[in-house]
């Protein structure tokens, strides 16, 4: 290779130079300078695989806490009354209204929405009293095992300025009754195998003791 190089002329050199610069050019221009950004794109992968591997493990963390407000939910679930005790709503709300010494001026009808899994109660009322008369009234409405909640209020004072009238928004929640066709459809067992097995006998029974239509010979 030496040989041939000094046997070269020195137009011939820079031509051999020059090709084989180019020649490199194009490589590199080929094969190295479309993955000049792959570095970046990898500290870019790096550092966002770091940052979903803290969330996931702060998300971890906190498997107790999700645990505990899971199992907190399903015992509220579980105080929810059935509906056959609705009729108790109005009853608690005129309960607590004597109890707490308050006025009731005025009360709207019950209204009722429902979904598939519950009905909700509402009811709009205007109570007057002293502040702790009022105070008293909502908070004995939610304690206990009680579903009344308040959904809206609004307060004023009285024409004579001594007590407070509280426009109040109450709501109650009630689980709904099973349908008679859902109950049916609950309790009502699976076939087992055995039991196919044995209606796959009867048909198999009922076909074989079935009569052939007779043949008839040609005379």
């Amino acid at each position: 290779m030496k040989g041939y190089w000094d046997n070269l002329r020195p137009f011939e050199k820079r031509v051999v130079v020059g090709v084989g610069t180019l020649f490199f050019i194009v490589l590199n221009f080929l094969f190295v300078f479309p993955h000049f950004s792959d570095l970046g794109a990898m500290h870019y992968r790096m550092e966002e695989a770091q940052r979903k591997l803290a969330k996931f493990q702060t998300e971890i963390a906190q498997t107790n806490l999700y645990v505990t407000g899971l199992n907190q939910m399903q015992a509220d679930a579980a105080n929810v009354q059935s509906e056959e005790q609705d009729f108790q709503f109005a009853n608690a709300i005129n309960t607590q209204v004597l109890k707490s010494g308050v006025h009731q001026n005025q009360g709207s009808t019950t209204k009722t929405q429902t979904n598939q899994f519950f009905i909700e109660k509402s009811q709009s009322i205007n109570v007057q009293g002293a502040e702790q008369q009022l105070v008293d009234f909502l908070f004995q409405l939610g304690a206990g095992s009680s579903q009344i909640r308040v959904r809206d209020l609004s307060l004023r004072p009285d024409p004579s300025r001594q007590q407070l009238v509280a426009g109040v928004m109450l709501v109650a929640s009630y689980q709904k009754k099973p349908t008679a066709r859902a109950a049916t459809a609950a309790s009502a067992p699976a076939p087992t195998g055995a039991a196919r097995l044995s209606n796959a006998n009867v048909r198999s029974n009922l076909a074989v003791a079935q009569p052939q239509n007779p043949t008839t010979k040609k005379p």
